[in-house]
């Protein structure tokens, strides 16, 4: 929606979460020396000021990032996860965060290639100022999910979709699934990352969205959610998730490596799973 700014969230445990699995996923694209394209349905502006009135208005910084930044993490993954936060961050002080796109151009090759999609002007904007300048970006003014149809399959082929809705219309839910099978059957070998959130009961509609991608029957299909709270019964996000379709081989045994570091930095109720919900074909 063109109401929904991510400065207002950036740095909070979702995105930790979704940062984590994003650099998993292109570190393992990286493992071979034939290009990626990734792709990024809602790219936002790419580069975050912790400390703009945005960002402060509820400082949800404070339950993700700042919780791991400056600490000993012996992972290899956390490694690189602190080390992106930290190139933007030269003087040591935590104040810029990265976006998605910001976090896969840092890990990105020169062979490797980066759509962009954001219909929010604003926001464009800033990712113009930050990323658009790179020769290995492309950035579209259109909407998500007739962008990413638009732009696949990708030249490279191998590669990454991150759909990463703000779940505001209840629509987004079916538009989520309906696209993520219109790309497939486009872009067989494409890896796809959906995030969602986790909401109170009532409001809750993630176990639909896995049920629905399970039903679809779609390759190799792995849910990750990381929850920060007990769950509530009024308004409140405590938790996410991400659901990755053609995961990649080992991918959940690593995310369980990381994610049993991060969990215990994030607060005495933090929690996680992984759970495979089809098998590899």
């Amino acid at each position: 929606m063109l109401s929904y700014r991510h400065s207002f969230h950036a740095g909070n445990h979702a995105d930790v979460l979704k940062h984590l699995v994003l650099l998993g996923v292109l570190k393992k694209l990286c493992a071979k020396d034939k290009a990626f394209s990734y792709l990024d349905s809602h790219s936002g502006a790419g580069m975050y000021d912790l400390l703009s009135s945005n960002a402060l208005v509820n400082a949800e910084h404070e339950s993700g990032i700042s919780r791991l930044w400056q600490q000993d993490l012996k992972h290899p993954l956390l490694q690189d996860y602190l080390a992106c936060v930290n190139s933007f961050n030269e003087d040591g002080r935590l104040r810029f965060y990265p976006g998605s796109p910001a976090f896969a151009l840092w890990l990105a090759r020169p062979q490797d290639r980066l759509q962009l999609l954001d219909l929010q002007p604003e926001e464009l904007g800033v990712l113009q100022y930050y990323l658009g300048r790179d020769e290995r970006v492309s950035i579209h003014q259109r909407d998500a999910f007739e962008g990413l149809l638009a732009l696949t399959p990708p030249e490279p082929r191998r590669g990454l979709a991150l759909i990463d809705p703000s779940f505001e219309q209840k629509e987004d839910y079916q538009r989520v699934v309906t696209t993520a099978q219109k790309v497939l059957r486009r872009w067989p070998v494409g890896i796809m990352a959906i995030w969602y959130p986790i909401l109170a009961a009532e409001r809750d509609r993630s176990p639909w969205l896995k049920g629905a991608l399970q039903r679809a029957k779609l390759n190799a299909v792995t849910s990750i959610e990381l929850r920060v709270a007990e769950q509530a019964q009024e308004f409140g996000m405590h938790g996410s998730g991400i659901l990755l379709i053609n995961t990649p081989w080992q991918f959940p045994g690593l995310m369980q490596e990381v994610l049993e570091e991060v969990v215990p930095l994030l607060g005495d109720k933090a929690s996680f799973e992984i759970e495979t919900l089809t098998e590899a074909e």
